[in-house]
């Protein structure tokens, strides 16, 4: 395990989210409060301590090959949904037509937080960064509904801005308004990065 080093950033949850159907919508319903376990938040779509394999793996998996899941959360911040909402010519944005999972304000650039990075929660609880959420068309759907002509510019708006997936570390209690510590692995980049 990499060493981690605490950044300073006095964050806080801002909007907790539980997408109940995935496949009736990908619309998150608000919650003032949620209990993080091992498998991610209780009644969420996204649960579990394991999941089928989806497109952005298919190149270790074939698709629906049961792996760990690394996904159990998809959390975004207020800074890159306001970037969003700007790019699209909209005042706000819901974190719910997302489907978030938590939202956090005061981390700069939190879309880039790199994997591996924790997020320790007021009580304790700890959630692991796995990677950039990259946008898809899901929410493009919810967002036409509420703002007709303007769902296709997500994509595009939400470069780089879209959150991360994480899941849960050590379980506890998530509330909004609760502070947030995020924790970076003191770790080089890799030099051969074909990113770059």
């Amino acid at each position: 395990m990499p060493l981690l080093i605490p950044t300073g950033h006095a964050a806080r949850v801002t909007w907790i989210g539980v997408v109940p159907d995935r496949t009736a919508s990908l619309a998150a319903a608000p919650l003032e409060r949620a209990e993080l376990t091992f498998a991610g938040i209780a009644g969420e779509a996204h649960a579990g301590l394991t999941r089928p394999s989806c497109s952005r793996v298919t190149m270790l998996y074939d698709k629906g090959t049961e792996i760990r899941n690394t996904r159990q959360l998809s959390i975004l911040s207020e800074e890159d949904l306001d970037a969003i909402s700007a790019g699209m010519g909209l005042d706000r944005l819901d974190p719910a037509w997302l489907g978030a999972s938590m939202v956090v304000a005061g981390i700069p650039d939190f879309t880039l937080v790199p994997p591996g990075a924790r997020l320790r929660l007021a009580s304790g609880a700890v959630v692991t960064v796995d990677m950039e959420n990259r946008p898809c068309h899901l929410p493009v759907e919810v967002i036409e509904r509420h703002h007709p002509g303007k769902g296709k510019a997500f994509r595009t708006a939400a470069q780089r801005r879209r959150g991360v997936t994480a899941w849960v570390e050590r379980e506890g209690p998530l509330a909004r308004g609760d502070g947030v510590a995020l924790f970076v692995p003191d770790q080089p980049r890799w030099p051969h990065d074909p990113a770059g």
